[in-house]
Formats: C-alpha cells, structure tokens, sequence
C-alpha cells in the first residue's frame, strides 16, 4: 500500500476526491499542484502540511509564496515545480489529475523515479502511450488507473492468465444529450452541457461526457493500458452507471464490476492496491434498482466518438492532434465563442489538416499538440 502521495492537480475533482481518501486512509500529502488558485493551494497546504507545493501559473506560484512566507514549505512553479512535485522522496504514488497534455512530462518523470502513477488524466496515455507503457515496464513503475472504467476493467482482470482475454466491453452512460441528433443540440448552452445525469466531474470531462469525446479518449486509453487492439474493445451504452466496465474472457464468461456512480472508490484503490480498505462510500442497493440496460452507441449522433476510434487506428500523431483541438474547442466552447457541434467540427478539422506522423517521440508529440492548438484558435476563433 501507498506511504505518501504527491497530488498533481489538488483543486480540481479528482485533486479534491484523492485528497479526501488521503484522509481517511490517514496518508500524508508530501507534496502537491495547483494551475492557478494561490488562495485554495495555501487552505490545502495549511490544513495537510506538505513538504512541496507548486502552482503551474507563475503569477500564482509568486503569490503562493507570499501567502506561505510563515511556514517551511518549499514553494515551486512552472513545468519543473509539477516535475518536482512528481519526484519527489518522500511520495512513492503521484496522483496526476492535472488536466490536458500538461500532465505527461510530469508522469514521464514520475516513472523513470519509479513511482506509482495514480493515472487519472487521459490526455497521457491518448498522446504518448506507445512511451508511456514501454517506459513504465522498463522502470519498473505501477500505472493504476483512477478512471472508473479503466478500474473496473483493471479490477476484472486482476488474476487473469495472459491470453485469457477475449474483449473489453467499455461502458458509458450517454450523457445529458443520449438519444438527441446534432440537429438538436445546435443550441446547447455550456450550463446544459457540463449536468451530467450521474457524475459529478469538472467543466472539461462534462463537456466531453456529453459530446462523448471522453469516451473515445477512455477507448485509447485502453489500448495502452491492456496491451489490446481498437478490434479488442467494444463501447457499450449503459444509462444507468452501475456496471462501470467489464471483460469477456475467451470462454465466454463476461466479468463485470458494479457500484454507484462515485469518483471516490477507484481514487482508494488506486492508493490501496493490492489492499483493499474499509471506505465510506454509498453501497449498492439491489433491492432498489430498478433495471440495468445496455445499447451498441450511435455514431452518427456521438461524432467525437466515432472520429477518436478512428484516430485511435490511425495512430501517430493523430490522437494527440485530436486530444489537443478537443482541449481547446471545449475551452472556446465554455467561454461561449463556439457553438457545441463545432466542437466536434474544430477536431476533426485539425486531424485533416495537420500532418500525421507515425512513430513519434516525445518533442514530435508535444510540437503536434501545440500545432493542434494553433490551428483551432486560427481557424475558429
């Protein structure tokens, strides 16, 4: 089990949630980020006493200094103050809920420091798996997946002989906007978009629940984290986010893992792992539910999906341009500059008009997602 944790990425959803299970397992957070909220990285420090606390943003970072002048925390900034805090002695887990490509330095970092990685931000394995996973064998570094769906797949699979499995079925609820053609949504508004029927998840993954975007992304994800193919996995609609993933195994049997729709338990078991810990979260109710149901996904109506599956066969360079023009619509989309559907129409624009390269190391990645970022702001702003 975990001794102490680094939380990249402290103020968002997944920062808070894993700050809540650091409590109530009694782990010290050794060190911390923030982007910019000087003001709530200073409650956190206060309240958790880290050794290391950085804010991305430097303006920040100056005046969390300011704010921390009276204790004998280290205060860092920048991309080497996230590295820091990802390398840091005293933790041996990194949780990185860092939101965006921001977040792959650091856990390339954390790796070769063979750390564990509590892996909660997507874009890492979307833009640079075929790194990620090679290099975290090489290092002898755990990747645990925070992800419900990557959990649940993760925890039916605990045990399995190599070859045992036949398929994965990644599930997802649909979102807000499940049934509804483009043609609906051209009005949607940002306060529409980001009420999920069953989670509660910052602005960014709300949005990209309701496009379903996050699951495409969670589909390449997969990829990597299990070592299959886009041929070894099939998206499954289910409403209701009870089942939150399963496995069908080469005999037929198909191993599921259930239970309410909260952030929180995957967050503890990634920190717990192999142990698993008495929790307070809300138990399923049998007796209580009503109906589980289950349909295939419809693409013409959920394009994002179908353009990241696609992206995901294509390889390369392509999901991270992807990814990238995504990070960026969402924002526009969320500061009321574009419309909903253009979000789909600003990713698939720039997987058209950037060029793909296969094969790519680490600065090919990272000049293809600023040039995805480049490109929408160009041509949508």
């Amino acid at each position: 089990m975990t001794k102490a944790i680094s939380i990249l990425g402290c103020t968002g959803s997944i920062g808070r949630q894993s700050i809540a299970a650091a409590e109530h397992l009694g782990l010290p957070v050794a060190a911390m980020t923030v982007n910019k909220k000087a003001d709530k990285a200073e409650e956190y420090a206060r309240r958790l006493k880290p050794r290391f606390v950085a804010a991305y943003d430097e303006e920040a970072a100056k005046e969390l200094r300011i704010r921390l002048a009276d204790t004998d925390i280290k205060v860092g900034s920048g991309m080497s103050g996230l590295i820091e805090a990802a390398t840091w002695e005293d933790s041996d887990c990194v949780v990185t809920a860092v939101s965006g490509s921001v977040g792959l330095k650091p856990t390339l970092a954390a790796i070769k420091a063979k750390k564990r990685i509590a892996l909660a931000n997507k874009e890492t394995l979307v833009c640079a798996g075929s790194l990620v996973m090679p290099a975290a064998k090489l290092y002898g570094a755990e990747i645990i997946p925070v992800d419900s769906e990557h959990s649940a797949i993760f925890q039916c699979l605990m045990g399995r002989r190599e070859g045992e499995l036949k398929r994965i079925l990644l599930t997802g609820s649909g979102g807000p906007f499940r049934g509804k053609a483009r043609s609906e949504l051209v009005s949607v508004t940002p306060e529409q978009a980001v009420k999920h029927p069953n989670w509660s998840m910052g602005a960014k993954i709300s949005v990209d629940s309701a496009t379903m975007m996050n699951k495409g992304l969670e589909f390449i994800e997969a990829m990597h984290l299990f070592g299959v193919t886009p041929d070894d996995i099939q998206v499954v609609i289910h409403p209701q986010s009870i089942v939150h993933s399963m496995v069908e195994l080469v005999d037929g049997t198909v191993i599921a893992q259930l239970g309410v729709p909260d952030m929180g338990l995957p967050i503890q078991l990634a920190l717990t792992y192999p142990e698993r810990k008495a929790s307070p979260f809300e138990r399923l109710d049998f007796w209580r539910m009503k109906d589980l149901s289950f349909e295939a996904p419809d693409y013409e109506k959920t394009p994002c999906l179908k353009l990241a599956m696609d992206c995901a066969r294509t390889g390369g360079t392509a999901p991270c341009i992807m990814s990238a023009a995504n990070e960026v619509a969402v924002a526009m989309f969320l500061a009321g500059r574009i419309g909903y559907n253009e979000i789909y129409d600003c990713a698939l624009s720039a997987v058209e008009g950037i060029e793909i390269v296969k094969d790519p190391d680490l600065e090919t990645i990272l000049a293809a997602d600023e040039a995805a970022r480049a490109f929408v702001r160009e041509h949508f702003s």
